[in-house]
């Protein structure tokens, strides 16, 4: 029996096909294949990339430890100007790269008027930043074998090569870039969360739907900004136990 015609309209349509679904596998490179976790069942639309928050969400954060530090090496007030910090904005603009370390250290000593040494400021700036657990890295590896993933931080360059150092020691990684498409760094990208500025870049440079985004942060008012640019959020309550080996313990 020889062989059997088979219409060229028929080739280009089958062609046609197969290109668009390719397409469509290159930009959400792995969701076609992968269970999705249950957790994602609770919004509306298929979540083909994930944002998450680093501090407080993949690595463990105590802001009492900073403030009681910061006590102890004489910088009575700290507590008060910390949590004040949008009123001189020194914070803010260590996290958006504006002013170097340098500037920072000079800045905390004019606020405390007293003269403190350099490594006695970094040490309890450094104090809040606990040590990475290895389940909440598993979560995710397995999360980006879902969807792509990305990291949003609010940091600085004081934090940053500390919590790097630490990771080294701990996973012998010298960075986060292996669980994650892309990382922003407020310092390095000058745009700090809840401002849309930092979630619109994301969506533009990775040609994201906002619509089909989870964005997880543990602070509220971060969530609540994701929520004004279009994403989905989730509001991860750390303070009340949740973590993110929970949300996604189905694909652990």
């Amino acid at each position: 029996m020889g062989p059997r015609a088979f219409p060229f309209g028929k080739v280009c349509l089958i062609l046609r096909c197969n290109v668009n679904h390719l397409q469509r596998i290159i930009q959400y490179p792995l969701t076609t294949f992968c269970m999705q976790p249950k957790f994602f069942s609770q919004f509306n639309s298929p979540i083909r990339s994930v944002i998450f928050d680093l501090g407080g969400v993949i690595l463990p954060i105590d802001y009492q430890l900073t403030l009681n530090k910061f006590e102890d090496i004489g910088f009575e007030n700290f507590q008060q100007t910390f949590t004040q910090a949008a009123q001189n904005q020194t914070f803010d603009l260590l996290d958006k790269g504006l002013i170097d370390p340098a500037a920072f250290r000079n800045e905390i000593r004019r606020l405390a008027a007293k003269e403190i040494p350099d490594t006695d400021i970094d040490a309890a700036w450094n104090a809040m930043l606990l040590d990475f657990i290895p389940s909440r890295l598993r979560v995710l590896e397995q999360v980006k074998r879902c969807c792509n993933t990305y990291l949003l931080s609010n940091t600085n360059e004081i934090h940053y090569d500390v919590y790097i150092k630490q990771l080294f020691a701990k996973t012998g990684l010298e960075s986060l870039s292996q669980f994650f498409n892309k990382e922003y760094y407020s310092h390095l990208i000058h745009l700090r969360k809840p401002d849309a500025a930092s979630f619109e870049l994301i969506l533009r440079e990775n040609n994201l739907t906002a619509s089909e985004t989870l964005f997880i942060d543990d602070t509220l008012q971060h969530v609540q900004g994701a929520q004004r640019v279009g994403l989905k959020a989730y509001h991860l309550k750390v303070n009340e136990g949740e973590s993110i080996e929970a949300l996604f313990a189905d694909i652990l």
